[in-house]
């Protein structure tokens, strides 16, 4: 099923890059798509428990739901995945 989820902190291809790269790890998903001008994430999932892992995931690297608590830690994670993702784009 494919499924979008609308996400804080998302602030450029760096954390666009370190979303993608590490939902594809997750077994079930697949075609996962960022849109930074929607702050969308759309992927397809085989469950509804592949999409809750997704979302866990989302939130561990600091990008959360909207309506999910975003809190300093989780915003302060959101600049670390950017990094991350920007330093592996080149």
């Amino acid at each position: 099923m494919m499924t979008t989820i609308v996400i804080q902190n998302l602030k450029c291809g760096g954390c666009a890059n370190t979303i993608k790269r590490n939902l594809e790890k997750l077994d079930g998903l697949s075609k996962v798509q960022v849109n930074l001008e929607k702050n969308e994430v759309v992927l397809q999932a085989v469950s509804n428990s592949v999409m809750e892992r997704a979302k866990e995931s989302l939130k561990h690297m600091g990008y959360p739901a909207v309506g999910d608590d975003n809190s300093f830690s989780t915003k302060a994670k959101s600049f670390m995945s950017c990094a991350t993702g920007r330093l592996s784009q080149h």
